[in-house]
């Protein structure tokens, strides 16, 4: 933890002890049933706790503090100067691997995200959301993308067998979606694997039900695609969200640097589309025996294919946090994992410090671009609230139906409720894949 921080929370837990004193003796004096006794001993339980994790982080900072010349130096200023000096060195380390960077505030983006224009004709994007017991989160991220409009969307649902409101939700926007299933699976690989198998469009995703596609992220990676028929993969920078969709941080990438790819995964999943072509030629699936790091294994086969990799700048979708989450509940796994896929690549195990090294000139040129960013988001430029949920005025019509493609009966189209015999996947009719030119 960083000193500035560490001191921060010292000062919490103290203000924390004077509330806890105050509302006892209110507690005394306005009849409550607590003896003198009794307020006596919980003040002193908890000032005797308190006090000591207190004490521990203020010690813990002197002592790294004095641990090294320039920090006797820093500790010898003064309160409002080593404040400032603290702060700029927090500046100076990087903030991607840190998923809350600031306490919530409204999710908004530039203005001019929502004004892109699809490129005419528009190359088809298959979406697939994996998704499992997130029915609080769910309809969010199908709005997040039907909201968009693209003109040539193929989009797909796989649960594995949900019995929260998931259900109720996909019913609800059963017209909406190119397609989608309930049943039981083998874990998040198998879904996307699963929904896979009906798409025909020439850009491809997946998003997790509990993420966000930011507006205009959609004509926006078309556009480039199109703009750029050597290109295979792109993704962009992060924002971070909370339960509520509060704006708590961002991943600001520098360029698309390979060697990085092969020590550590920073690319974001929910930002990340590529082109049918280098699917196949990586094996057309994402592997199964991953349960954590399967994206990270995927780009590493897209890398292996020759793919050529960019990351846009532009912010293209918000990461979840909560305490459900994959990635913060199962360090273990992701540990075995990373060192694995290391292995794979390197043809040895990895010690700390060649990781470090190898990372170290992408991380400096993060903070650079990190900290540019920074100084934009200062900026007076005019920006937007990002909405989670669409009125019944902005629906979207399935790239089938707005081809005029006569639709399957609903009976037709897959509704298997979870517990029941499996059955056929029919994905609505699409128009051909276009080629890249």
């Amino acid at each position: 933890m960083e000193p500035e921080r560490q001191l921060h929370l010292a000062n919490v837990l103290k203000a924390f002890r004077a509330e806890l004193e105050c509302s006892l003796d209110e507690l005394r004096v306005g009849g409550a049933p607590l003896t003198d006794f009794e307020v006596r001993l919980i003040k002193e339980v908890t000032a005797a706790r308190l006090e000591g994790v207190e004490d521990q982080l203020r010690f813990d900072v002197r002592r790294r503090l004095d641990q090294t010349w320039r920090g006797r130096v820093v500790a010898r200023l003064p309160g409002r100067l080593r404040r400032f000096l603290l702060r700029v060195r927090g500046l100076a380390r990087p903030r991607i691997g840190v998923l809350r960077h600031y306490p919530p505030r409204p999710l908004r983006i530039p203005a001019r995200y929502v004004k892109t224009e699809p490129p005419a004709p528009a190359p088809t994007i298959s979406i697939v959301t994996p998704s499992f017991a997130q029915g609080r989160f769910l309809e969010r991220t199908l709005n997040s993308i039907l909201g968009q409009h693209y003109p040539a969307l193929e989009y797909f649902v796989q649960d594995g067998g949900s019995t929260d409101k998931t259900l109720e939700i996909l019913r609800r926007y059963d017209g909406q979606l190119s397609g989608w299933a309930s049943e039981p699976d083998a874990g998040q690989a198998d879904a996307i694997n699963r929904g896979f198998r009906h798409s025909t469009g020439e850009i491809m995703a997946w998003l997790n039900s509990d993420d966000l596609l930011l507006p205009g992220s959609l004509a926006y990676v078309a556009r480039y695609f199109v703009d750029h028929p050597d290109v295979d993969v792109v993704y962009g920078h992060r924002l971070m969200i909370d339960e509520s969709d509060g704006q708590i941080g961002a991943w600001i990438l520098p360029k698309h640097d390979d060697i990085a790819l092969t020590v550590a995964d920073y690319i974001p999943q929910e930002t990340l589309f590529w082109r049918q072509r280098i699917w196949d030629a990586a094996g057309g699936r994402v592997d199964a025996s991953f349960g954590y790091a399967l994206d990270w294994d995927l780009l590493l086969r897209f890398r292996e294919a020759g793919a050529k990799m960019v990351r846009l700048p532009r912010f293209l979708g918000a990461f979840r946090i909560h305490d459900e989450q994959k990635t913060t509940g199962i360090h273990e796994l992701g540990v075995t994992e990373t060192a694995r896929l290391r292995e794979r690549v390197h043809g040895r195990d990895l010690p700390i410090e060649d990781v470090t090294r190898l990372l170290r000139p992408y991380l400096k040129r993060h903070i650079l671009v990190h900290t540019r960013q920074r100084f934009v988001d200062r900026l007076p430029l005019q920006r937007i609230k990002v909405t989670t949920t669409r009125g019944e005025s902005s629906q979207h019509v399935p790239l089938a139906k707005s081809l005029g493609v006569a639709q399957p009966a609903n009976g037709e189209q897959l509704h298997q409720a979870a517990g029941t015999p499996s059955a056929t996947f029919e994905s609505r009719p699409t128009e051909s894949r276009p080629t890249d030119s």
